[in-house]
């Protein structure tokens, strides 16, 4: 027996609306975080390492394509940036329609429904470090084992020196400048997961993602998962960098960033906005609330 992840609305959706409104969208959020931090803590890093590797594949593929466009990155730069960008979104947008898992997002959930009342403090901050510690090793192992190992970052190759261009940017910014950096990457990022919980198709559900992604990737801002990936990567194909000052110089800060772009930034105020009137304690669960969440959760499957 094991458990299939789906989160629940909120509330039955009576409107023939091809889109969910932003309260039906907070209540979707709030569930979906209490219902994935309540998983199994196996289960919860299991697909967080799926949620890691899939960021790495989604990378790997953009950087190996604008990376390749040597000629056209000296006479338009800015296109480069753009493709980057635009093929940079396979990743996230695997990570939503398959059920995988991903830090950055769940900053945004487990706020909410910390906030909504059906999840309490410490809940959101176990479900946080999960996420964590399983997009790490997904990222990190894609950089190892779908990377390196397959010769797709090789010293010399256009790619990789694109790669180690990047990475050397994101390893030499000072702490605030990474800080706000991912701040606004998860703003745009947390938007993204709004949008593609808000369509009721499949179609939707990508273009929803897409646009906020290929635009924080295009403006060079700082996402703390896609970061596991990216240095280590660049590491292993030549960049001269140690892991402690990765983590300090980037990692701490880009992190951090996420948290507030996701939990207080988008989070927090659209909770408030667009949550029940009837608002719980802070960090109290309400008895009703979990009754709720607990009703929706994953689907057992034999």
């Amino acid at each position: 027996m094991f458990y299939c992840y789906r989160p629940a609305m909120s509330a039955p959706e009576t409107s023939s609306s091809a889109l969910r409104s932003p309260a039906q969208i907070v209540g979707y959020i709030a569930h979906a975080g209490a219902e994935k931090a309540r998983l199994h803590p196996g289960r919860l890093i299991g697909i967080a390492v799926l949620g890691g590797m899939f960021i790495g594949i989604g990378t790997i593929l953009a950087v190996i394509v604008a990376g390749g466009c040597t000629g056209l990155a000296a006479s338009n730069p800015g296109l480069v940036k753009f493709i980057f960008g635009a093929l940079f979104p396979l990743g996230f947008i695997a990570v939503t329609l398959t059920g995988a898992d991903l830090f950055t997002s769940n900053c945004a959930l487990g706020a909410s429904a910390v906030l909504r009342g059906e999840l309490g403090v410490g809940e959101m901050l176990k479900f946080w470090l999960l996420s964590y510690f399983g997009n790490f090793i997904g990222a990190v192992g894609a950089a190892y084992f779908l990377v390196y190992l397959t010769h797709l970052i090789t010293p010399g190759d256009p790619a990789t020196a694109y790669l180690i261009g990047i990475a050397q940017g994101k390893t030499s910014h000072p702490f605030m400048m990474t800080f706000m950096k991912g701040v606004l990457a998860n703003v745009l990022v947390c938007v993204a997961t709004m949008q593609g919980y808000s369509a009721k198709d499949t179609f939707g559900r990508v273009l929803g993602i897409w646009f906020p992604v290929m635009a924080f990737v295009t403006l060079g801002m700082e996402h703390s998962i896609a970061n596991m990936f990216i240095i280590p990567a660049a590491m292993l194909g030549g960049l001269d960098v140690s892991w402690g000052h990765f983590i300090v110089a980037n990692l701490i800060p880009a992190t951090l960033g996420n948290i507030v772009g996701g939990a207080l930034v988008i989070g927090l105020p659209y909770t408030l906005i667009y949550g029940e009137q009837n608002a719980p304690r802070f960090g109290r669960p309400r008895p009703q609330a979990k009754a709720e969440a607990e009703q929706g959760v994953p689907d057992t499957v034999k």
